[in-house]
C-alpha cells in the first residue's frame, strides 16, 4: 500500500484517497474540432516510470494536489498543491 504524504493532513495510507487522473491537462476551447475533444477525453501518458497525477484526500481534509508517483515501483517521489509547476 502506498503512503501519501496529503499536504495538510500529512502522512496517510493510500485508502483515504482518491486518484483523479493525469495532472496538468490544459482543457482546449469550447469551439474546438472533435480529434481535440476526444484527445483531451481519451488519451493520457501512460509513461513507465515518473508521472503526474491529481489525488483528493477524500478521507480527510478534501484538499486535490498533484503527486509524482513512479509507475513500476509506486515510490511517492513529490507531492505538490494544485496551480503550481511540476517540481
Amino acid at each position: 500500500m502506498m503512503r501519501i504524504a496529503c499536504p495538510n493532513c500529512g502522512l496517510r495510507d493510500e485508502r483515504e484517497y482518491a486518484y483523479g487522473g493525469e495532472a496538468h491537462l490544459d482543457r482546449p476551447e469550447l469551439d474546438c474540432d472533435d480529434q481535440a475533444w476526444e484527445e483531451y477525453l481519451f488519451l493520457r501518458a501512460n509513461p513507465k516510470g515518473e508521472h503526474a497525477e491529481r489525488w483528493v484526500h477524500v478521507h480527510g481534509c478534501g484538499v486535490w494536489f498533484n503527486l509524482i508517483r513512479h509507475t513500476e515501483t509506486h515510490e511517492v517521489v513529490a507531492v505538490y498543491v494544485m496551480g503550481v509547476a511540476r517540481p
